[in-house]
């Protein structure tokens, strides 16, 4: 661990004040041998120190409370009485204990109570109103390692918070809330961490936690997050201007034939560690694009190939984007790539052309089917009736995937809390065939919503060679001509948008995707 410089920083309640830097070795002269706890203190040393913390004003966490307070006591009665649990995330070890992964807060909880550290619980008593943090100060050892920090007490303060405990103590609060016949209110934990902890903390099985889970609560906070605040909107149009750098940067290295994918991903994530974050998932790029997430970064790029890239940016305060492009290896798309790349491009315009409030999004994909559909007819890959090989579903065998999702503090926003709960409600059920199955989101669009467009067409020589052996929607499927494209790859175009009183609006600076300005860019 030598040869480190340590950038000392300070949260106050107005934000966070660099104090100064020094070398690891001025630290202590231990630093950079083996210690106990050394990995644990100095990978949180930088989580503290060297990641600047973006919060809201202490309002906003404070109306968001008390507006999840107001809706569930109005709308809810058995949410008259009880406790809420908002748990944050604990460190995950990597490939030992004390090398963990980088800590990525749990998105409820940031969206509550705005503090992206590790070890908090948030309580909202719905009794008597008071909001509560959970955590433990800063012991001795703690300072040796990584200098004095705030109280618990003053990280309350800064989100409004004036009631909090040692961890300690809160499971003395849940047992006389249970004692007193109060309710304890949670979300089906997504983490095995959190789901042994609130185990141990209500006295639930470990096994059967989710049964006891607050469809409710998850109710309650999808109705509350799926609209976005203007100041939300602003955040996520910072994340969306890093991916057009992103995104621009992968075009003019893809220009270069014998550049290996791993360089682009590589540079591509380096992009959003500069603005002061990271990538909202893992990078996808590939010059496979028919696999759809492909995280394998080990080819070389090759002229007569697409390279498809999926990637997107998380701001510090975990905002995210999510875009994709695909471009031809070398800076010019030939006549079989053209073609189909103009098919998706179709789709895509057409989808974004179609979104406004009241339209189910799932219409929305239906037409992106048919216009791909239709596409692929003049193309003379598929034949027939289009409208009927939609219904049918012959074009997932090109487009198996859902057209987008909702996007915000989780690059598929809430999906945590269970996709059916985000994406579809009593008036939308989702769908059981192959391909539309697996549309994230379906229900009506409400002005203030953000997600993803993004449509694709793929050429998996699997499930063709599959769907080909078994005479799959043959009176659809022109499989001799099919065939042909079994090396072809995939192409996917995805943009963000925002949906508006009217319409809707691509967020962010708009990133090259017609076949004219991709090839201009890639020669620039």
């Amino acid at each position: 661990m030598g040869g480190h410089t340590f950038f000392y920083q300070y949260l106050t309640p107005s934000g966070v004040c660099d104090v100064g830097a020094t070398h690891a070795s001025s630290l202590h002269p231990s630093i950079g041998k083996t210690k106990k706890n050394e990995m644990s203190h100095i990978s949180f040393f930088f989580r503290i120190f060297a990641k600047k913390n973006t919060m809201f004003t202490k309002d906003i966490y404070i109306n968001r409370r008390n507006q999840l307070r107001s809706d569930l006591k109005t709308e809810r009665k058995d949410f008259k009485s009880g406790l809420i649990l908002l748990p944050g995330n604990q460190d995950v070890s990597y490939n030992y204990q004390k090398n963990t992964y980088r800590f990525r807060q749990d998105s409820n909880f940031l969206y509550f109570f705005g503090l992206n550290k590790p070890n908090f619980m948030g309580v909202l008593d719905l009794d008597s109103g008071e909001d509560w943090l959970f955590a433990d100060d800063f012991d001795m050892d703690d300072i040796i390692w990584m200098g004095d920090m705030p109280k618990v007490s003053e990280l309350g303060a800064s989100v409004g918070v004036i009631h909090t405990a040692p961890m300690s103590e809160l499971q003395n609060m849940i047992a006389k809330a249970v004692d007193e016949g109060r309710r304890v209110h949670f979300c089906d934990p997504y983490r095995g961490k959190t789901r042994h902890q609130i185990s141990q903390l209500i006295g639930f099985r470990y096994s059967s936690l989710k049964n006891f889970a607050s469809k409710k609560l998850i109710a309650a906070i999808v109705k509350q997050r799926e609209i976005k605040a203007d100041y939300e909107i602003a955040e996520i149009e910072k994340a969306c201007d890093i991916a057009y750098e992103m995104h621009t940067t992968a075009m003019k290295m893809a220009k270069h034939v014998g550049t290996y994918e791993y360089q682009i991903a590589g540079r591509v994530e380096g992009i959003a560690m500069e603005h002061g974050g990271t990538v909202s998932f893992p990078v996808i790029c590939s010059v496979n694009g028919q696999t759809l997430h492909n995280h394998y970064h080990g080819n070389k790029i090759t002229e007569g190939r697409m390279l498809v890239l999926d990637a997107g940016a998380e701001l510090d305060n975990c905002y995210s984007s999510d875009i994709t492009r695909t471009v031809p290896v070398g800076g010019k798309f030939n006549d079989r790539q053209k073609a189909i790349y103009e098919i998706v491009l179709a789709a895509n315009m057409k989808a974004i052309e179609m979104c406004k409030p009241g339209i189910k999004y799932r219409d929305v994909h239906l037409i992106a089917c048919l216009t791909i559909a239709e596409g692929l007819k003049k193309l003379g890959l598929m034949k027939g009736d289009m409208l009927k090989a939609v219904e049918h579903g012959a074009h997932a065998l090109f487009f198996p995937h859902g057209l987008g999702h909702v996007m915000g503090l989780d690059v598929h926003d809430m999906e945590n809390l269970g996709e059916d709960f985000v994406g579809y409600d009593d008036e939308t059920k989702r769908a059981k065939e192959f391909g539309t199955a697996y549309l994230r989101f379906g229900k009506k669009l409400k002005e203030g919503f953000v997600l993803t467009v993004e449509p694709g067409c793929y050429f998996i020589p699997q499930l063709i060679k599959q769907w080909h052996n078994e005479h799959k929607f043959s009176e659809y499927i022109n499989y001799e001509e099919v065939l042909k494209y079994l090396d072809f790859g995939g192409v996917r175009i995805e943009d963000d948008i925002l949906i508006t009183k009217d319409g809707c609006r691509v967020l962010g600076k708009p990133v090259p995707k017609t076949v004219a300005d991709v090839e201009a860019l890639m020669a620039s």
